[in-house]
């Protein structure tokens, strides 16, 4: 008689247990053995845009690895005709999955040394937006295809959704028109995503006037972007928007801007004198990118002349606040030394009129 025989069904089940158990263990210490020699690595480097990478590929790999060592002793596992077709249906859908991660993963680590090497905080930050905006867009893009290649491969590694797949491409056509018409706004700004990362009419920083807001491109997505208003507020617009309505750009070729400040004057203002002193305004403000000024009367009415300053500024917030400067100092002097350029209504009395009694 055998002792104890219901205990031989329980020690294959605890055998298969410890090795799962001793599989996770080990890979995971490979995996930290792995990572320390890589951030050993990466930290004698001379260059920091390799630390994306390992940062990235930390998580992913960590999950690869535990996969590979459970792969490796699974020949091993007392799992039956079901378990082990039930590990391998496992196997094939998650195995895809961390393989799309690790790949997703290396895209947004390109995506980070981009926008490592990429510097926006300088002044002629042109060409950094232009790689900035591109890469961007195209990690999105890519992104997107990884992670649509990623379902496919573990959708069709399922039997029963492989064969309906493969009964289903007669009726491709139809599905795909009737899945564009339904999702036509969605494509039409995808598209136009795919064409702003080259036609490139934004890019990131960009000060734009859209909408009638004033604001800088914030977030460039696949669908939308976001441009934040000088007032701290978010105005989200479709891609499409910046490819099919007009909008103005001040920083499409420079970050340079020409800014206009107008004061309406009296005819009988001095302005050789007040040329004088706008040039002494001028020069005098740190805001200032020392390019050029005028001073200058570009309209005449009635009662008044109009009188427009132009200086220029290295970008449109200084611009900005150039022009308020100077509007501020130049009307205080108008004010304090020639009170007679303050615009002012006449009023001509002919002495032979007769006069009327109001009373």
């Amino acid at each position: 008689m055998q002792p104890f025989p219901d205990s031989w069904h329980v020690h294959p089940l605890l055998g298969s247990l410890v090795l799962i158990a001793a599989a996770v263990v080990i890979a995971q210490l490979l995996h930290w053995v792995a990572m320390r020699v890589l951030c050993r690595i990466v930290t004698r480097s001379r260059t920091p845009l390799d630390d994306p990478f390992v940062g990235r590929a930390r998580a992913p790999l960590r999950w690869l690895m535990i996969a590979l060592a459970l792969a490796f002793v699974r020949p091993s596992l007392v799992l039956g005709a079901r378990g082990h077709a039930i590990w391998e249906q496992a196997a094939a859908i998650i195995v895809p999955g961390l393989l799309g991660w690790l790949a997703i993963a290396m895209i947004r680590a390109v995506e980070d040394v981009v926008i490592m090497r990429a510097d926006i905080s300088v002044a002629d930050n042109l060409r950094a937006r232009r790689k900035r905006t591109r890469t961007t867009i195209l990690s999105k893009i890519a992104i997107l295809g990884m992670v649509f290649i990623t379902l496919c491969l573990m959708l069709f590694s399922i039997p029963a959704v492989r064969a309906v797949g493969v009964t289903l491409m007669a009726s491709a056509g139809l599905a795909a028109l009737a899945v564009g018409a339904a999702a036509q706004p969605l494509l039409k700004n995808v598209i136009a995503g795919i064409q702003l990362a080259f036609t490139e009419p934004i890019r990131l920083d960009d000060v734009v006037i859209i909408e009638g807001e004033w604001g800088k491109i914030e977030e460039i997505h696949l669908t939308f972007v976001v441009v934040a208003i000088w007032d701290e507020r978010r105005l989200v617009v479709p891609v499409s928007k910046f490819l099919e309505s007009s909008f103005q750009n001040w920083t499409r070729s420079t970050s340079q801007l020409l800014g206009a400040v107008f004061w309406h004057l009296d005819p009988a203002a001095d302005m050789d004198k007040l040329r004088v002193k706008y040039e002494a305004l001028v020069k005098a403000s740190k805001l200032w990118d020392g390019r050029g000024f005028v001073l200058q009367v570009t309209e005449t009415k009635p009662d008044a002349i109009e009188v427009r300053g132009l200086a220029t500024a290295k970008d449109a917030p200084t611009a900005f606040d150039l022009r308020c400067e100077l509007r501020e100092k130049l009307l205080a002097y108008i004010r304090e030394d020639m009170p007679e350029a303050l615009p002012r209504r006449r009023l001509a009395m002919d002495e032979g009129a007769p006069r009327v009694d109001l009373g």
